[in-house]
């Protein structure tokens, strides 16, 4: 069975359902692919009355601001041992060079971190625990939380959406095309951050000082 063959046999409560919750614990701080997932879901329901958007949005919308808010609370509760964990885990995603170049995000953008944060594959996973991590105050957070949220799940899921509804005939012969253009958008946002966790890794090792080596 083709696979879009088999998605359309898929109950919409179980569409929503996992995109909320793949964003919910993307968000949480759990390598997952959320952005893929909401694009794959939003793409269907331009092809499936079966699946409304609004209903699609506001759960991918509710799960990235539960997981964010989860994600605050277990950071600010574990702090930087917490980051030593995750780094010991998911060494690509929370490496040494990661973790740096999110706190410097957060050091210079403070709530904006989070806000712009969604929008950026790999940022997606820090926002939350990293937020946390650096005490950030939570009305601070949870505005940024809220709002960026709601604005990249409903903006993603409505520009798909609207896409796929003007293009239906020819989306329907190249659908796939939806889900590479997400990946290469994703690849591409995690190269750029690890460019950037490299050279903030480089800094940060010129930047301390040598050791003394003790009097004889």
């Amino acid at each position: 069975m083709h696979v879009q063959d088999w998605l359309e046999t898929v109950p919409a409560v179980s569409i929503y359902a996992l995109v909320g919750l793949v964003i919910g614990l993307e968000s949480l701080g759990i390598p997952l692919p959320g952005e893929i997932v909401l694009v794959s879901a939003a793409l269907l329901s331009s092809q499936h009355e079966g699946i409304n958007p609004f209903i699609l949005g506001a759960c991918a919308s509710v799960g990235a601001i539960v997981g964010d808010s989860i994600g605050y609370a277990i950071g600010r509760k574990g702090g930087r041992p917490l980051l030593a964990w995750l780094g010991a885990k998911f060494p690509r995603h929370f490496s040494e060079g990661h973790v740096a170049t999110a706190e410097r995000s957060f050091q210079k953008w403070g709530m904006w971190a989070v806000f712009f944060g969604r929008f950026i594959a790999l940022l997606r996973i820090f926002a939350g625990p990293l937020a946390g991590v650096l005490r950030m105050p939570y009305w601070k957070f949870l505005i940024a939380n809220v709002l960026g949220g709601i604005i990249w799940a409903g903006g993603t899921t409505a520009v798909i959406y609207y896409v796929g509804v003007v293009a239906e005939s020819w989306l329907k012969r190249f659908s796939w095309l939806g889900l590479v253009a997400a990946v290469l958008i994703g690849l591409a946002s995690m190269l750029i951050v690890r460019r950037k966790a490299k050279k903030a890794a480089t800094d940060h090792a010129a930047a301390e000082p040598e050791p003394v080596p003790a009097a004889e």
